[in-house]
């Protein structure tokens, strides 16, 4: 055997050699696998305490206004059942408006402007005071000064009929001058402040289309 032969059989030795070195270390591959990457949450879940996720809890749009476990309060959270996108603080911030509105309708004669907000058993009654004043010739100056309170006072639900009532507590100031034909005052005074305590009901059944709550009830 010559020498070209023998140095051939030594370096294919050689390469067989170093191919099976680099299997036992490296291992087998096939086809083409994407490289394992821990997922973080999984190799930190050993070592984090679980954490339950709480739901429901008291509803601070109700219990902020009215005690908790009271009947206002179980009237309120079944409006909200008929109705979810019914909010006891938006509630009291139309409440507010509506009392501005509606007073300052009466005292001014201006029936027509506050009707649709009435029922008809209030709005006859206020139609007589403002037809008893015409008759005599009398008018009423008002100018509607701000809120000293308003306050949540109770509240009821007809499961039935789905009708709520919500009564609303107010202290508002305001002045007002009644004058005779002539122009003479008969009764207030332009620069005094009165102050008027009234306890307004409001109800609408709930889930209706119409959006309107009306005044029903009136009280001091």
């Amino acid at each position: 055997m010559n020498n070209p032969i023998l140095q051939l059989l030594v370096l294919a030795g050689i390469a067989v050699f170093l191919i099976l070195r680099l299997k036992s270390v490296l291992g087998t591959r096939e086809g083409y696998e994407r490289p394992k990457v821990e997922n973080p949450r999984t190799a930190n879940d050993s070592r984090r305490p679980d954490f339950a996720v709480i739901e429901g809890g008291p509803d601070h749009d109700i219990i902020d206004h009215a005690e908790e476990g009271s009947e206002t309060a179980k009237a309120l959270a079944a409006m909200k059942r008929i109705e979810p996108s019914f909010g006891v603080a938006d509630f009291l911030q139309g409440a507010r408006g509506a009392y501005e509105m509606i007073l300052m309708g009466f005292e001014r004669g201006n029936m027509a402007e506050i009707k649709p907000f009435l029922s008809d058993d209030i709005y006859e009654a206020f139609a007589e005071v403002v037809e008893a004043r015409e008759r005599q010739g009398l008018t009423v100056e008002a100018d509607f000064v701000g809120l000293r309170e308003l306050a949540l006072h109770e509240a009821t639900f007809d499961p039935d009929t789905r009708e709520a009532e919500v009564t609303v507590r107010y202290v508002g100031e305001l002045t007002s001058v009644v004058r005779d034909s002539a122009g003479d005052v008969v009764e207030g005074n332009p620069s005094e402040i009165k102050r008027q305590r009234d306890l307004w009901t409001f109800a609408r059944v709930m889930g209706s289309d119409d959006p309107n709550w009306q005044l029903v009830a009136t009280g001091e």
